[in-house]
C-alpha cells in the first residue's frame, strides 16, 4: 500500500485519525522489510490461519458424538440400543422419554461415540429429535421389516420429515436405516424396503408440494427432497443413506446373540 494510501485511511474520514500512529508505525516497518522476508511471514500467517480453522472443525466435530435412534413403535430400536450395550436380550416397553449411554467402538483407536434412544410415538418423536439433532454425528433409523408392508406409509410419514430438516441434514453426514427383525419368516429384505421408501417418499414429496402455500411470504420456501423433475431416490440427497439388515432378537431365542455385526461395523466406521 502506497504511503498516501496508508495516510488516507489512518484519517479514518473524520473518525479523528484514532489509528494513526499505529498506522505510521506499521507503514514505517513494511518499508523497512525485505520483501522476501514480507512473503514468508505472509505465508505463516496463512498456514496459522489455516490451523486454526481445522481445529475449530476437528473441535465441532468431536463434539458430535451422539448416534440417535429413531423409528416407530415397536420397530425394536430399544432393543438394538440394550443389545448393542450389553450384548443382553432384555424385554423392552413403549417409553416416553430418551434413554443415553457410552458406547465403545470395536475398532484400534478406542473411540466411543454416545448412543440415544428417541421415543417413537407420534406425538414425541419430532420433539426429541429437535432436543438432540445439534449433538448428532449420525442417526440410524430402525424398520420394523416383519411388519413393514402394513406400515410403510407411517415409516415413510416420519422419515419424510426427518429427512426435509435442512439443518438435520447439514449436522448429519450419516444416515442409516437398519431394516430390523430379520429373523422373522415375512420380513422384507434391505433393498425392497429401499424401493418401497423411495415410491412412497416421492408420493409424500408431491403431495406435500402441491398443497396450498402460506399466505405468509415471510416464511422461507420449503425444502426440496430429491431434485425436481425426477422419481425420488436416496442418491440424490446431500448426504449418504445406508442400508442393511439386523435383527436385534437373533434367531436362536431369546438367549441367543443377535445379528447386528453389520451394524457395529457401520458405528465404528463413523466414530
Amino acid at each position: 500500500m502506497a504511503s498516501a494510501d496508508l495516510r488516507r485511511v489512518a484519517d479514518g474520514g473524520g473518525a479523528g485519525g484514532t489509528f494513526q500512529p499505529y498506522l505510521d508505525s506499521l507503514r514505517q516497518e513494511l518499508q523497512r522489510t525485505d520483501p522476501m522476508v514480507f512473503s514468508v511471514v505472509v505465508a505463516l500467517l496463512a498456514v496459522l490461519v489455516t490451523l486454526v480453522f481445522w481445529k475449530l472443525i476437528r473441535s465441532r466435530r468431536s463434539s458430535q458424538r451422539a448416534v440417535l435412534l429413531l423409528g416407530l413403535c415397536d420397530s425394536g430400536k430399544t432393543l438394538l440400543f440394550v443389545r448393542l450395550l450389553t450384548g443382553l436380550y432384555r424385554d423392552t416397553q413403549t417409553s416416553i422419554t430418551d434413554s443415553s449411554a457410552v458406547y465403545r467402538v470395536n475398532n484400534n483407536r478406542g473411540n466411543s461415540l454416545t448412543l440415544i434412544d428417541l421415543p417413537g410415538h407420534e406425538s414425541l418423536r419430532l420433539q426429541f429429535l429437535e432436543r438432540f439433532k445439534s449433538s448428532a454425528r449420525a442417526i440410524v433409523f430402525v424398520v420394523d421389516s416383519a411388519a413393514f408392508q402394513r406400515e410403510v406409509k407411517d415409516v415413510a410419514e416420519f422419515l419424510y420429515q426427518v429427512l426435509i430438516d435442512s439443518v438435520g441434514l447439514k449436522n448429519i453426514p450419516s444416515f442409516l436405516i437398519a431394516c430390523n427383525k430379520q429373523d422373522i419368516a415375512m420380513a422384507k429384505s434391505a433393498k425392497l424396503i429401499q424401493q418401497q421408501l423411495e415410491k412412497e417418499l416421492n408420493t409424500l414429496r408431491v403431495t406435500r408440494s402441491a398443497a396450498p402455500s402460506t399466505l405468509d411470504s415471510s416464511s422461507p420456501a420449503p425444502a426440496q427432497l430429491g431434485k425436481k423433475g425426477k422419481e425420488f431416490e436416496f442418491s440424490q440427497l446431500p448426504l449418504r443413506v445406508e442400508f442393511l439388515e439386523c435383527s436385534a432378537k437373533g434367531g436362536r431365542g431369546d438367549a441367543g446373540p443377535a445379528d447386528i455385526q453389520d451394524l457395529e461395523k457401520w458405528l465404528a466406521k463413523i466414530a
